[in-house]
């Protein structure tokens, strides 16, 4: 009841993260995201309905969660999220969630994350595949996003709207996150730190690869 998280994007990953959250009975839920609910995020959005096309994603999540446990506080940020939101916020904040769909906003909330010491579980998925990392700057040995993908890498970004992305596999990795956070939120079980996860639904495989802080990473090295 006493843990804030807040939810960067309220699509396909944050849809499912919102939901468990919220029912969970995490007492206040942050949503941004700067998009509205198109027919065609239906498919793989489970927050959002026919009847919200149109609204935004931000108040459809809120009026999902709310319909499941009304005494959630679920503040909307209908915008984008950038380095002054997240600063604003994050000293607030009990845990983050990744659900957003490009990389340099990635970049952006781990930073963030790192700066204010606030733990952050991220997830990404497209087609058939999804990955997952739970990054606590904390843990003086955590390594950040940055740690295992550089930030100045260059390279064409894909997103779900254009390239698709199998339904259920969204849904598998927002619930994980989702469970992530509860457990750093209640202080139960083995984070998935120090690991990226990585799931592949068309042979229904998991792999893990163990993943270490990088002593010259640009964005935590200076954190330790």
């Amino acid at each position: 009841l006493a843990a804030h998280a807040v939810i960067i994007g309220a699509g396909g990953l944050g849809s499912p993260a919102a939901l468990y959250l919220g029912a969970a009975g995490v007492g206040q839920i942050t949503v941004i995201d700067d998009d509205t609910v198109d027919l065609t995020n239906l498919q793989r959005q489970i927050a959002h309905t026919i009847e919200r096309v149109g609204s935004s994603k931000v108040e459809s999540i809120r009026a999902a969660v709310h319909a499941i446990n009304p005494e959630v506080r679920v503040t909307t940020l209908q915008q984008r999220a950038d380095a002054a939101l997240l600063d604003q916020l994050l000293p607030e904040a009990s845990i983050v969630l990744d659900c957003c769909d490009n990389y340099r906003t990635r970049h952006l909330v781990n930073a963030a994350c790192v700066r204010h010491r606030t733990p952050l579980v991220a997830a990404a998925a497209l087609r058939f595949d999804g990955q997952l990392m739970v990054i606590d700057p904390r843990d003086p040995e955590s390594p950040c996003y940055a740690c295992v993908f550089p930030p100045e890498a260059s390279f064409e970004e894909e997103q779900c709207a254009t390239m698709g992305v199998f339904a259920p596999v969204v849904g598998t990795l927002g619930s994980l996150q989702a469970a992530e956070a509860l457990k750093l939120l209640a202080g139960c079980g083995q984070p998935a730190t120090r690991r990226l996860v990585m799931f592949d639904s068309r042979r229904l495989d998991w792999s893990t690869m163990q993943v270490a802080k990088m002593s010259n990473c640009p964005v935590c090295s200076n954190h330790m």
